[in-house]
C-alpha cells in the first residue's frame, strides 16, 4: 500500500475486511484474553495488554501515515513520551526546546529529573548555537514543531544534523502538524510522537498516544515498555481513534482554511499586539514551515494589548470558541496557556507570556467563528 496516497492509506492500511464475516470496519475486539491452540501456541494474540487486533490495525495505519516501518499505540500522549524517555539511563541528558508543552516539561524535569536524567532548554531555531554549546551526555533532542503554545517552527533537518553529529537521537512531537501536513522521519527525525487525543482522533472523545519510528531497536524497546508497564488503551478507545483518523485529510484542509481566515481577522484588530502563526510571511519560521509542511495547521496564538486581564476578558467573552484545554478536534477551543496547559512551566525557562491566548480553530462555518471572535475581542 506504500504507493497509495495519504487518505487511501489512512482508510485501508491494516484494515482489510474482517475474514470471517466480511465486515468492512475493523471490529472492536472486546476481550482480555485469547484461546490458545496448545501450550505456547496461539494465533498471534495471547493477552490484551500485550496485543489486541483492533490496536494492531491502528498501529499499522498510523505508521503508514507517518511513513514509518513501526508504530506503537499508548494510553496517552504522555504515556508515549514516557516510553521513549525510558530509553535513557541515569546521567543521560535531554535537550528540549525553550517553548514546549507543559506536560512534556513536567515529565522530563520533575519525573525523569528525579531519576537522574539531566535536561536543558535551548532555542532550537538556532541549531548552530546548539552545536556550539552541546550539553555533555545528551542522548535525546526533543523537538516540537510547530510548538505549543507559541507556534515556533524548528527546522527538523538542521537539528537532526546536529543531534546525529553528536551521537544523539532526534524526537519530534508532530501533534500540531499531524502526518498529513508534516512527516518528520523524512526530514531526519529518529522518532515521532503524537497525542492522538488531538487531530488524529479529532473528536474530543478519547485519549491516546502514538510513537512512529524506522528503528527496529527503538520499536523493540517501545513494545517491551508497552507490555511491561501496561500503558495501553482499551479496544473501544482505539477504535474511535482509528475511525477519526480516516477523515484526517479532509478535516485538516478545513482547519487550515478556517485558521487562515482567523489570522486575517486577528492581524488587523486593534486589540491584538502580535499574531503567532507559521503561515504568516512575517513569522520567523515561515521559510522552515514552507519547506517541511504542506499546510500551516489549525492552531493560532496571539498576544493582546492590556496584558493578562484583557486576555482573560477575551477568553471569557467567547461563546462559540469553548473555554477548555486540549486542541485539534472539530469544535473550536480557546484557552489561556499561562493559567491552564502551561501552568507547570511557571517560573521556568519555558514560562509563557500572560497576555497570550491560544486558539484551536475547528471546522465550523468560518463566518460564525469570525463573528464570535469579533464579539470576544470587543471585550478587551
Amino acid at each position: 500500500m506504500t504507493s497509495y496516497g495519504f487518505s487511501t492509506r489512512a482508510i485501508h492500511v491494516g484494515q482489510d475486511p474482517e475474514p470471517i464475516t466480511g465486515a468492512v470496519t475493523v471490529p472492536v475486539f472486546q476481550t482480555s484474553t485469547f484461546a490458545q491452540d496448545a501450550v505456547g501456541k496461539h494465533k498471534g494474540y495471547e493477552y490484551a495488554r500485550t496485543g489486541n487486533p483492533t490496536r494492531t490495525a491502528l498501529e499499522s495505519a498510523f505508521a503508514s501515515m507517518e511513513g514509518a516501518a513501526f508504530g506503537v499505540d499508548f494510553a496517552s500522549g504522555l504515556a508515549a513520551e514516557d516510553a521513549i524517555l525510558r530509553m535513557l539511563e541515569p546521567g543521560d541528558h535531554v535537550v528540549m526546546g525553550n517553548d514546549a508543552y507543559g506536560g512534556t516539561f513536567r515529565l522530563i524535569s520533575k519525573v525523569f529529573g528525579r531519576a537522574g536524567i539531566g535536561w536543558s532548554a535551548s532555542d532550537l531555531t538556532n541549531p548552530s548555537d546548539l552545536a556550539e554549546n552541546w550539553p555533555e551526555n545528551t542522548k535525546l533532542v526533543w523537538v516540537e514543531t510547530p510548538t505549543n503554545p507559541l507556534l515556533t517552527v524548528v527546522d527538523i533537518e538542521a537539528v537532526a544534523e546536529v543531534a546525529h553529529a553528536n551521537g544523539a537521537m532526534l524526537v519530534v512531537d508532530n501533534t500540531f502538524a499531524t502526518p498529513y501536513l508534516q512527516q518528520p522521519l523524512s526530514h531526519g527525525a529518529d522518532i515521532v510522537v503524537h497525542s492522538t487525543t488531538k487531530y488524529l482522533g479529532g473528536h474530543s472523545d478519547t485519549v491516546g498516544g502514538f510513537v512512529a519510528t524506522n528503528d527496529g531497536e527503538v520499536d523493540s524497546h517501545l513494545r517491551f515498555i508497552q507490555n511491561a508497564v501496561g500503558a495501553v488503551r482499551g479496544p473501544w478507545d482505539v477504535y474511535l481513534t482509528l475511525r477519526g483518523a480516516k477523515t484526517l485529510a479532509v478535516r485538516m484542509d478545513r482547519h487550515n482554511d478556517n485558521a487562515a481566515a482567523v489570522v486575517d481577522l486577528l492581524s488587523g484588530h486593534s486589540a491584538v499586539s502580535t499574531v503567532l502563526y507559521p503561515g504568516l510571511e512575517s513569522h520567523p519560521g515561515h521559510a522552515a514551515a514552507k519547506k517541511q509542511m504542506s499546510g500551516f495547521g489549525g492552531m493560532v496564538s496571539f498576544r493582546v494589548l492590556g496584558g493578562r486581564d484583557a486576555a482573560i476578558r477575551i477568553i471569557e467573552a467567547a461563546e462559540l470558541f469553548i473555554l477548555a484545554e486540549s486542541l485539534g478536534a472539530v469544535e473550536s477551543l480557546i484557552e489561556h496557556p499561562g493559567a491552564m496547559t502551561h501552568l507547570s512551566a511557571e517560573g521556568s525557562p519555558l514560562e509563557v507570556p500572560d497576555d497570550l491566548v491560544r486558539l484551536s480553530v475547528g471546522i465550523e462555518d468560518v463566518s460564525d467563528l469570525l463573528a464570535d471572535l469579533e464579539h470576544a475581542l470587543g471585550a478587551a
